[in-house]
């Protein structure tokens, strides 16, 4: 059983968001409240999509959101970026495994610019790439869909996978957060928390249910999330 005085944390993600006024969409979620804000920064070559650079993540930053930033990269090769993330004023800064050549010295990259590093694993990906470098860990990622777009369906199997992954965490004695990406929605956030999440992405979920009063605040989804996950 998985310990249930957590701290969960809600990060939508904004490439479900209006692109056209992202700066008041950040501003939104956050007020009705959210707690991260999250990216997923594609390239079109370690994913068949193309979205966002570091350049947003400063623009938000100049704009004044305070939050902390989770910069998902799904790109190859991931180093450079990283560093323009860092520079950008990125809070996390995660990555795939396959996509780095060195995967201590990436970590240690983010870690020694002051950022927080993670790993990230798409579902068929194993967690044996932890095996040496939970030391240099504060979030493991998984995806519960295969990466390159948003509202896909949850893959049940990520289920399995989560609770693996949180026996590590334990094991570790190491402030490991653990991240769930796709597919994540009212109906299944209570389960995917029992399996030992605690940090959960929702982009369509969240963006795709805007209050029909005030289309620019998101507290009622955003509330359901917490009533859901406090029956957890």
């Amino acid at each position: 059983m998985t310990d249930t005085t957590r701290d969960f944390l809600i990060a939508p993600s904004i490439l479900s968001a209006d692109f056209a006024r992202l700066g008041a969409e950040v501003d939104d979620v956050l007020a009705s409240g959210a707690d991260i804000i999250h990216f997923d920064v594609m390239d079109n070559h370690y994913v068949p999509n193309l979205t966002i650079g570091p350049m947003l993540c400063e623009a938000l930053r100049k704009h004044g959101v305070s939050a902390p930033i989770d910069a998902h990269l799904m790109v190859r090769p991931v180093d450079r970026l990283i560093g323009d993330f860092i520079d950008a004023g990125a809070s996390y800064i995660t990555f795939h495994p396959e996509a780095s050549d060195h995967i201590d010295r990436s970590l240690q990259l983010i870690r020694d610019a002051g950022c927080r590093a993670g790993l990230v694993f798409n579902p068929a990906t194993p967690l044996s790439y932890l095996d040496y470098v939970m030391d240099k860990v504060d979030m493991i990622l998984l995806m519960s869909v295969n990466p390159g777009f948003g509202g896909q369906s949850f893959i049940p199997g990520t289920l399995d996978k989560l609770r693996e992954a949180r026996r590590r965490i334990d094991a570790s004695g190491r402030p490991i957060r653990l991240e769930i990406d796709g597919g994540v929605k009212v109906d299944n956030i209570a389960e995917i928390a029992r399996a030992g999440a605690d940090t959960f992405v929702a982009g369509s979920a969240v963006f795709k249910a805007r209050n029909e009063a005030d289309p620019h605040r998101y507290d009622s989804v955003i509330r359901e999330f917490r009533d859901q996950l406090a029956r957890a």
